[in-house]
């Protein structure tokens, strides 16, 4: 279903202040949302990854496209 700014705006008015307030702190949140790179950095950062050196990165990618 397609909806059009103002067409959303009127069913958002709608809701309840408290539905208005929740809708509105997500969108918010959704706006401020981390980049693919921060995301990237923060998994080095937390150890969930692993940097490794370009020659490494092509010598890898050359070995799968082989």
């Amino acid at each position: 279903m397609t909806y059009n700014i103002e067409d959303l705006e009127g069913e958002v008015i709608k809701l309840s202040i408290e539905a208005r307030a929740q809708l509105a702190e997500k969108l918010i949140l959704s706006l401020d949302a981390p980049s693919e790179e921060e995301n990237r950095l923060k998994n080095l950062r937390d150890g969930k990854a692993q940097e490794i050196s370009a020659e490494e990165a092509f010598r890898e990618a050359k070995t799968r496209i082989s």
